[in-house]
């Protein structure tokens, strides 16, 4: 299985025609000769697409919010840098790269081409528009929105508020009404539909509205403690509708990778081929899995002693494990060699996400079995058994069992779902972020940031500063909080 995917990526917010890419992976070769097309077929740019967000979701941006929340810890070079906070100036290749000049621009691409003929493409590239601005604005706060991906026609695009984003306003299409807008274009006819293209779903228009109804309600968890109502509305009307949720590890919204040099996937990638000495198992998510008996830490790492996971506090300093010791990335997230799927928008996920809604919101429904169903559907996506998993919820009815107040409910909600979302920083980053669960000690000799505490947001970066005069210099400090971030 190969990948060789030609990726035309066009700049965005500084919008200058300039050709690149995010410097991360061989699938992203870059077309910038005259002979190379300037119109790609829907087929290649569906699968480019789906690479582009599993980069987006798994690359550096992974990697800094993974030391963040203290699944990973940093040892070496840039990674050791995250750990004690400072991470000013470091997001650049993702923000232009990745997300601007990468899933952005693609998304856009596609939407220009097909919407008049091939809507069900134009569809599904409406919600990977949806999912990437998601994931710039949930780190950044305010970004370019309604006037990015114009190219040339906008050279310096306004920063559109974070909650005109998520809420909209008269000049501001909502990201709820961005996905809404792409699950009515699955219902129609075209010239052209997906098939084997499409590595995520294989053509299934269903599964794509159950992709489109789940990550709608992770908007509204997103913005639920700054707007309940809107939230709750939106939970109601996700809820009513036919095409449903995810509600099978099967249908997640994941992307396939491979084996061979330069297919594998970005975690492997770093952890195991270019940046084999960098990070290692942070020593407090350690404790927090084998203090809870947790089975899954045989699979999220490895176990190179034999008996002990050697594990590293954020922040240390001094003499790090010996490499050949130390506790990485398992198979649940590499793969025996980089074959595992980066998973963006899950079945745990949704479960945990309406557990949550239950209890906050009042949403109709039975939160411990919610709370339940997440435990196992994350469990069994590991790898473990069924009859492992009924073992685990025998003996450990404190951790399966949801007692005492709301806010400790929701604490080991949140716990359990900061526990399986390891791999996918980003996600267990806004859920930190919304709530303060789990609770997280900062690191040892924490020296960058602006006030040495866990920093809240991911700073500007320098070349969009000196590109778009709308960005504002030096911008939000690490300790203030975006918008729909009230805790």
């Amino acid at each position: 299985m190969k990948f060789k995917i030609k990726n035309i990526l066009y700049t965005s917010t500084i919008a200058l025609g300039l050709l690149a890419s995010s410097c991360t992976s061989d699938f992203l070769d870059v077309n910038n000769t005259p002979n190379n097309p300037l119109s790609v077929p829907p087929s290649a740019l569906l699968t480019t697409l789906a690479y582009d967000a599993a980069f987006a979701n798994s690359n550096d941006l992974n990697r800094i919010t993974s030391i963040l929340v203290q699944h990973q810890a940093g040892v070496a070079n840039q990674v050791a840098t995250y750990d004690s906070y400072n991470i000013r100036g470091q997001s650049d290749n993702q923000w232009n790269g990745e997300l601007y000049a990468g899933l952005l621009i693609n998304s856009q691409k596609m939407i220009d081409n097909t919407q008049a003929t091939s809507p069900v493409y134009a569809g599904i590239a409406k919600i990977y528009k949806a999912y990437g601005f998601s994931l710039t604005t949930d780190l950044w706060g305010d970004i370019p929105y309604s006037e990015a991906l114009k190219g040339t026609n906008t050279l310096t695009p306004k920063l559109d508020s974070q909650k005109d984003i998520y809420l909209g306003s008269a000049s501001v299409q909502s990201l709820f009404d961005l996905v809404k807008e792409g699950m009515a274009d699955l219902d129609k006819k075209g010239t052209l539909n997906p098939g084997t293209d499409d590595v995520v779903y294989k053509g299934s228009i269903a599964n794509w509205k159950r992709l489109g109804n789940t990550l709608l309600l992770r908007f509204a968890i997103i913005i639920s403690r700054v707007q309940p109502d809107r939230a709750k509305t939106e939970i109601a009307s996700i809820l009513a509708s036919s095409a449903g949720l995810i509600t099978d590890n099967a249908q997640d919204f994941q992307v396939a990778f491979a084996a061979s040099a330069g297919t594998q996937n970005p975690i492997y990638a770093f952890n195991f081929v270019n940046r084999p000495d960098d990070q290692l198992l942070s020593q407090r998510f350690r404790d927090t899995l084998l203090l809870n008996k947790d089975p899954r830490i045989s699979k999220f790492f490895t176990l190179p002693s034999g008996t002990t996971y050697v594990a590293w506090n954020n922040g240390a300093t001094g003499t790090a494990p010996v490499s050949a010791t130390r506790s990485r990335y398992g198979v649940y997230l590499t793969g025996a060699s980089g074959e595992a799927p980066i998973r963006m928008i899950t079945n745990f996920q949704r479960a945990f996400m309406m557990a949550e809604a239950v209890l906050s919101l009042g949403v109709a429904g039975d939160a411990q079995k919610f709370y339940e169903e997440g435990i196992r559907a994350s469990m069994l996506k590991t790898g473990l058994t069924t009859a492992e998993i009924d073992a685990y919820f025998k003996a450990n009815p404190s951790v399966i069992t949801l007692t005492g107040s709301t806010s400790n409910k929701i604490n080991q909600i949140m716990t359990q779902k900061w526990i399986a979302n390891c791999g996918n920083g980003v996600e267990a980053y806004n859920d930190w972020r919304r709530w303060g669960f789990p609770r997280l000690e900062k690191a040892l000799n924490a020296t960058g940031g602006d006030d040495s505490n866990i920093p809240v947001r991911i700073p500007y970066t320098g070349n969009e500063q000196l590109s778009n005069p709308n960005v504002p210099t030096p911008g939000p400090k690490t300790f203030d909080r975006v918008w729909w971030d009230i805790d």
